[in-house]
């Protein structure tokens, strides 16, 4: 378009007193001149809610506090894993809620029946093969999937079938009878160095996510799938699959993407013989629990803005990544304006929630709770994503409701962290129940090309963490969790995802 630009502000692109110069030429064009004009005070008057002054407080704050670092130490080494259901979540839920109660916080336990799967052995090793020297086997790497059910007490010892997908798989239901079907789908890491990560996880995924339901009703006797993630360095990748909810299960479980590489290699010169040995156990559901912890809002307490993250981690590693951070800057940004004395409009909720990893349990219960007032619930804001420190923020809003939090955005730019972006779909599993009932949804954005390096393996540890990206991510949460809570009008509902 030719001409002078506008500027992204609708003040600059006209003066309001020139709408009393328009020619009376129709309604219309009253209409809609008065419709944009409304827009500019209505964003104006968003604007006018949030002091700039006290963001950066918030933000400056949490940048030089170790609040959250300290709070995700405990966590990861102190506790360590933290699978639902386990004496590792309990003990997580004990220590986090005593922490809020020590910052000064209202904290309340809400009651959440999970699922109690317990992992037990898990051993594989090639025991025959073309050109296999005689008395040589080799040991595989392989972690038991979530759900999965258990090996006979011998073993299995069957026949592998490779295939590189379910439509190959489907495809040759005659040869699968009897034998253990590996599902070799490589995770795309081209893609995940492109930004899209998550889309590279829900490729490769697919096999997780349902290859061993559909093994299973095809008659295998067991499963095993290429582990979900990058880095190859050798690590199973473990992570929860699911069944038909009639048919059978079979014994399932994740190999390192070397391993699944070795039996590709094999299988083309001939066939490959394998011993699977797990012995996981379901156990009945266990009582646990999300932690909820209130900071009051000064007018409109009963109004809440949640800021969160899962307090259940798989079993392999610690935690800390998947999903301490979250966690930890949550606790983090609430401590913030505790120990500043700011209070909001309405009350910021931090809530540790249980059974994301495989169930999600948690954000069903709290849903339920919230529902006959989901009018209460303002906004929730989940991390559960990402290695490296956060480069913003998204939200399941339109482009106008965004525009209202463009204060949130310049305060945190000189942090590294001022995108802000809209996005449809869920901000996260947990807190997908209240955005099913038009609750906003809010994510930080971050640098995802590494995160499933480690995600679900034993190399989830503390020291994967950068004390400084955490620092910024609890400044993010505080500072947004802040700017919702604070706006004289919430922000519009939103359509289901």
């Amino acid at each position: 378009m030719d001409g002078p630009r506008c500027r992204p502000t609708l003040a600059a692109c006209f003066n309001p007193r020139e709408l009393m110069q328009i020619p009376l030429q129709s309604s219309k064009t009253i209409r809609s001149f008065a419709a944009a004009f409304g827009l500019f005070v209505a964003g104006a008057s968003a604007q006018a809610d949030l002091d700039t002054a006290t963001l950066e407080r918030i933000r400056d704050a949490a940048m030089s506090s170790d609040y959250a670092w300290q709070r995700l130490a405990d966590l990861s080494d102190k506790i360590g894993p933290r699978l639902s259901g386990s004496r590792g979540a309990e003990a997580a839920v004990v220590q986090v809620s005593q922490a809020m109660r020590n910052a000064g916080l209202d904290v309340r336990l809400q009651p959440v029946k999970v699922p109690h799967w317990v992992r037990g052995a898990e051993q594989a090793e090639l025991v025959d093969y073309a050109g296999r020297p005689e008395g040589i086997t080799q040991p595989l790497h392989l972690s038991t999937l979530g759900a999965s059910v258990a090996t006979p007490a011998k073993g299995i010892v069957a026949v592998v079938l490779f295939v590189r997908s379910l439509a190959e798989l489907e495809g040759r239901a005659a040869e699968v009878p009897g034998k253990i079907v590996l599902i070799n789908m490589p995770f795309d890491q081209n893609l995940a160095d492109n930004g899209q990560a998550g889309t590279a996880y829900s490729q490769a995924g697919e096999a997780r996510f349902k290859g061993p339901a559909v093994a299973a009703r095809l008659g295998a006797a067991a499963v095993l799938v290429r582990s979900v993630g990058g880095a190859n360095y050798r690590l199973p990748h473990t992570g929860n699959t699911s069944w038909d909810a009639d048919g059978p299960k079979i014994p399932a479980a994740a190999l390192a993407a070397e391993d699944a590489m070795l039996i590709e290699r094999l299988s083309a010169q001939g066939p490959v013989k394998l011993r699977l040995l797990l012995t996981p156990k379901t156990l009945p559901d266990a009582d646990s629990h999300n932690v909820l912890a209130d900071l009051r809002g000064r007018e409109k307490p009963d109004e809440v803005v949640i800021v969160s993250g899962h307090l259940d981690s798989w079993d392999l590693g610690t935690g800390a990544v998947d999903d301490g951070i979250g966690v930890a800057s949550s606790m983090g940004a609430l401590q913030v304006l505790q120990s500043l004395g700011i209070r909001p409009r309405r009350s910021v909720r931090m809530v540790a929630w249980m059974n994301e990893e495989n169930g999600g349990r948690g954000g069903v219960a709290y849903q339920a709770e919230a529902k006959p007032r989901i009018e209460t619930q303002i906004a929730a804001i989940e991390s559960d994503f990402g290695l490296s420190g956060p480069l913003g923020f998204s939200g399941s809003i339109n482009a106008t409701q965004l525009k209202r939090l463009e204060a949130v955005g310049r305060v945190l730019r000189t942090i590294g962290a001022g995108v802000m972006e809209t996005r449809a779909g869920n901000a996260g599993a947990d807190i997908a129940p209240l955005q099913a009932l038009g609750v906003p949804g809010f994510a930080p954005i971050v640098d995802g090309r590494h995160y499933f390096d480690l995600h679900h393996t034993a190399a989830d540890t503390l020291d994967k963490v950068d004390p400084l990206a955490l620092r910024r991510q609890t400044a993010v949460l505080a500072v947004l969790a802040y700017a919702l809570a604070e706006m004289n009008e919430p922000l519009e509902r939103v359509p289901a995802p």
